[in-house]
Formats: C-alpha cells, sequence, structure tokens
C-alpha cells in the first residue's frame, strides 16, 4: 500500500505504469504482481484515498490512471512519519547495542 500510494506522488498513472514505478521506488525488491496491485487499488478507493483519474484506449486497451487524493497524501505522510519514528528508534537501540557492546569488551578485556 505504501509504495502503491507513493508511486502516485508525482503523477496519475496506470496500473502497469505503477506496478513499474514500485519495482524502481524498491529497488526490485517489491515486484507487485499486476492481480494483486489492482485488489489493492480497490481497497485504497473504497478508503478514499486513491481515485481514478482517467481511462484511454491504447493499442486496443483501456487503460484506467489513477491519482493520489488529498486524503491519500495525507495518509502516505502519517505513514511515512509513522515509518520515520520507528526506523529511529530502531536506530537508537542498535546504536546503544554497539556501545553497551564495545563497553562490555573493555570491561572483560578482550574479544567479543
Amino acid at each position: 500500500m505504501f509504495l502503491a500510494l507513493t508511486a502516485l506522488v508525482d503523477e496519475p498513472r496506470h496500473g502497469y505504469g505503477i506496478v513499474q514505478e514500485v519495482d524502481r521506488l524498491s529497488e526490485g525488491r517489491v515486484q507487485l504482481k499486476i492481480g494483486t496491485l489492482y485488489g489493492v487499488l480497490d481497497r485504497l478507493s473504497a478508503e478514499g484515498l486513491v481515485a481514478l483519474d482517467r481511462e484511454e484506449v491504447q493499442q486496443g486497451r483501456l487503460r484506467r490512471y489513477y491519482r493520489l487524493t488529498d486524503e491519500g497524501a495525507g495518509a502516505l505522510r502519517e505513514e511515512a512519519d509513522r515509518m520515520a519514528a520507528n526506523a529511529r528508534a530502531a536506530t537508537t537501540r542498535l546504536r546503544a547495542r554497539t556501545a553497551d557492546g564495545a563497553a562490555f569488551r573493555r570491561l572483560v578485556g578482550g574479544a567479543a
């Protein structure tokens, strides 16, 4: 959901365009299946986070373009803030663990 919303920040996109943008944003770590994406888009649309922007016929195929709504941008901003806060908490704990581990190794006088 997070990356699908992020893919729509810059411009409206059709389904396959969203799949490609999610792949690019995640550096290949997330590869959405088109069927999965349309389920996500249906849910996001029902929640008012995305909306149908337009429909175009290209090479005989209907393409639906979706856009991020203001509500969707707000939800994405909140989720990004929440994820950043969680990352800061994890980083703080990891630094403390590293510092505590180094202090312990100095105390016992040797290698870990």
